[in-house]
C-alpha cells in the first residue's frame, strides 16, 4: 500500500512532466543518470522481452552529427508549416535541444530480443516497440523527479541515426532524448502553450462496452 502523499507525489510527477527544448550546459552526476536508466529498466515488457539498449552521447561531435541528421529531417517537415511561424520556431528549437543538453540518450529497440517465440508478440508483433515506449516514460518520470528536464526529438531517419551511432541494421533507433538542467520548465505542454492543439476532453474519449456508447 501507499500512503496519500506517496500517491499524491506519482500524480504530480505525471501532470508535471514536460517534453522541453532548451538546456543548461550543467553536468548531470552521474547517480542521478543511472537512476534515470534504472527507472526505465523497470519498465514492463511483454513477454519480458526488455527489447531496449541505451547509447549515452555526450560528444558534441556526435551531438552535432545528430542535430544534423534531425535538422535535415525538420526541413523537409517545415514544407508543410510554411505559414505558420510559431510551428518554424517550435521546429528550431526541437533542434537546439540536441546540441544543448550536455547528455544524449538514443534508446533502440530491438525486435530479436528474446527469440522468434516471445510470449504477447506472437500476436501483436508492435509489443517490442510499444515496451521500449513504456521504458521511455519511466526515463520521463524519473528525468522530472530529478529535478532535470528531458525532451524526445522523433524525426530523423533511422539510416542516419544507425550511420552516426554505427547501430546494428535490424536495431531500431526508436527516440533520440536530450536530458539536462533548465531554466525553462513550463506550466503546460509547449504546443498547448502556442495553441497547436488542445488537451482533449477525457469524457469524450471514453466509451462503455462497445465504440461509441458514451
Amino acid at each position: 500500500m501507499f500512503s496519500k502523499e506517496e500517491r499524491e507525489a506519482i500524480y504530480k510527477v505525471i501532470e508535471t512532466r514536460r517534453d522541453i527544448r532548451s538546456f543548461k550546459s550543467d553536468p548531470i552526476p552521474i547517480d542521478a543518470i543511472g537512476r534515470i536508466l534504472e527507472a526505465a529498466h523497470h519498465a514492463p515488457s511483454v513477454g519480458f522481452m526488455q527489447p531496449w539498449n541505451f547509447v549515452l552521447i555526450e560528444s558534441d561531435e556526435v551531438k552535432k552529427q545528430l542535430a544534423w541528421a534531425a535538422d535535415k529531417e525538420r526541413r523537409a517537415l517545415t514544407i508543410h508549416y510554411e505559414e505558420d511561424e510559431r510551428a518554424s520556431k517550435f521546429l528550431s528549437l526541437k533542434i537546439e535541444g540536441l546540441k544543448e543538453a550536455p547528455l544524449t540518450i538514443c534508446v533502440t529497440c530491438d525486435p530479436t530480443r528474446g527469440g522468434s517465440h516471445v510470449l504477447g508478440r506472437n500476436s501483436i508483433p508492435e509489443t517490442d516497440m510499444m515496451s521500449t515506449a513504456c521504458a521511455i516514460q519511466n526515463m520521463w518520470l524519473a528525468s522530472c523527479v530529478e529535478g532535470l528536464a528531458m525532451g524526445w526529438v522523433s524525426f530523423y531517419k533511422k539510416s542516419d541515426v544507425r550511420d552516426i551511432l554505427v547501430i546494428p541494421p535490424h536495431i531500431d533507433p526508436v527516440a533520440l532524448i536530450s536530458i539536462g538542467y533548465t531554466d525553462v520548465y513550463p506550466k503546460a505542454p509547449i504546443l498547448e502553450s502556442a495553441n497547436w492543439e488542445k488537451r482533449r476532453s477525457l469524457q469524450n474519449l471514453i466509451f462503455k462496452d462497445k465504440w461509441g456508447n458514451k
